[in-house]
C-alpha cells in the first residue's frame, strides 16, 4: 500500500506549500479536489482544461518532489437538482484526468430530488411511509442509471479506469449493496471509495465491508469518526447539530487514532489486503479540534506503523 492525504487537508496552505509538506511527512502522493464541495485552492479546474502547460507545471511540481498525484476529487452533489454544476464538474475532471494521465477519479454518485417537480436532494432511509418506494423509484431509474451510463461512457473515453464512489450519507450510493446496485447496471469502471469514517456512524462495520467489497474497492479514505456515547445514546447516531459543536454531536470525524485505536486501524489494512486491495490510504483530515498540520502529522504516524507497504513473500518450505 501507498500512503497520501487528500489536498484539502491542508486546504489555507498554498499549492507548493502543501507538496513541501507531503514530502517532509514522508507520504508518496497527493489526492487533488477539484470542484463541487471544494473551492480547489490547488487546482483551477476550468483554467486547467485543454492547457498543455499548466498541466505541465502541474505534474512537475509532483515529480520534482518525488510525489504522485493520487487521484482527483470531485466531491459534490452530482446529481443536485438545481445546481447542474456539480455534474459538469465531474465531467471536466474526467476529461482533465484523462489528459494527465490520471487513471482514477473519486466522486459521489449524486443525490437526486425525489420526484420530477422537487428542488431539494431527498435521502431515504426508512422503508416507510410508502412514498419512499416510489422516491427511490424515480431517483434510480430516472437519474442515477441514466447519468452513470453517461459518465461510464465518457470515462472509457478519456482513459479514465477507475471511478470510486464515496460510500457517503445523503448519497443515494452510501453502504455496500447500494455501490452494487449501481456498478452492476452500469459496469466495473465504477467501484467503491472505502471511507470508514461515514460507515461507523450509519452504524455498518468497514472491516467486513472490506471483505464483501472485495475487488470493487478502488480507492480508500483513512479519516476516523468520534462516536459519542451519552449523546448517541438520547439523540441516536441521526445527527443534525453543527459540525463545529462537537461536545454537543454524537459523532464526529475525527484524527486518526482518536476515535479508533492503533489496532482497529492495522485490522482495517489487514482486512484490506485480505480483500484483494494493495492501493492508496489516502488521509482525509476534517479534525475542528486540533491543528490542521498536527491531526495530519498525527495521522501519517498511526498509518506508517500498522499499514503493509511491501508485498507479500512468505511461502511453507519445501519439506
Amino acid at each position: 500500500m501507498k500512503l497520501g492525504f487528500v489536498s484539502d487537508s491542508l486546504g489555507e496552505l498554498p499549492f507548493h506549500e502543501l507538496l513541501d509538506h507531503a514530502v517532509r511527512m514522508g507520504v508518496s502522493g497527493v489526492e487533488v479536489n477539484t470542484c463541487g464541495w471544494s473551492t480547489a485552492p490547488h487546482f483551477d479546474l476550468k483554467s486547467m482544461l485543454g492547457n498543455k502547460a499548466a498541466q505541465r507545471d502541474f505534474l512537475k511540481a509532483f515529480s520534482d518532489r518525488g510525489l504522485q498525484v493520487i487521484s482527483l476529487n470531485a466531491n459534490g452533489n452530482t446529481l443536485h437538482p438545481t445546481d447542474p454544476a456539480q455534474g459538469e464538474g465531474l465531467k471536466d475532471t474526467i476529461r482533465v484526468a484523462g489528459e494527465l494521465g490520471i487513471g482514477t477519479v473519486c466522486t459521489m454518485s449524486g443525490l437526486p430530488a425525489g420526484n420530477a417537480t422537487d428542488t431539494m436532494p431527498n435521502w431515504v432511509v426508512s422503508s416507510w411511509p410508502p412514498e419512499t418506494q416510489a422516491i427511490l423509484k424515480y431517483q434510480w431509474e430516472e437519474k442515477l442509471f441514466p447519468f452513470w451510463t453517461e459518465i461510464v461512457a465518457l470515462a472509457r473515453g478519456n482513459g479514465v479506469e477507475k471511478i470510486a464512489l464515496e460510500l457517503h450519507g445523503n448519497q443515494c450510493v452510501y453502504n455496500v449493496p447500494s455501490l452494487f446496485k449501481l456498478r452492476n447496471e452500469v459496469g466495473t469502471i465504477i467501484g467503491a471509495n472505502l471511507d470508514p469514517s461515514h460507515l461507523f456512524w450509519m452504524g455498518a462495520d468497514p472491516l467486513v465491508a472490506a471483505e464483501a467489497l472485495g475487488n470493487a474497492i478502488y480507492h480508500v479514505h483513512a479519516k476516523d469518526t468520534f462516536l459519542n456515547a451519552p449523546k448517541q445514546a438520547v439523540a441516536s447516531l441521526l445527527e443534525n447539530g453543527s459540525l463545529m459543536d462537537i461536545p454537543a454531536r454524537s459523532w464526529s470525524y475525527i484524527t486518526l487514532g482518536f476515535g479508533h485505536g492503533e489496532e482497529w486501524w492495522r485490522q482495517f489494512c489487514y482486512r484490506l489486503k485480505m480483500a484483494g486491495y494493495d492501493g492508496w490510504l489516502s488521509i482525509e483530515h476534517e479534525d475542528v479540534v486540533l491543528n490542521l498540520l498536527e491531526g495530519l502529522e498525527k495521522s501519517v504516524a498511526l498509518l506508517k506503523g500498522v499499514m503493509p507497504a511491501a508485498p507479500a513473500d512468505y511461502k511453507p518450505q519445501d519439506i
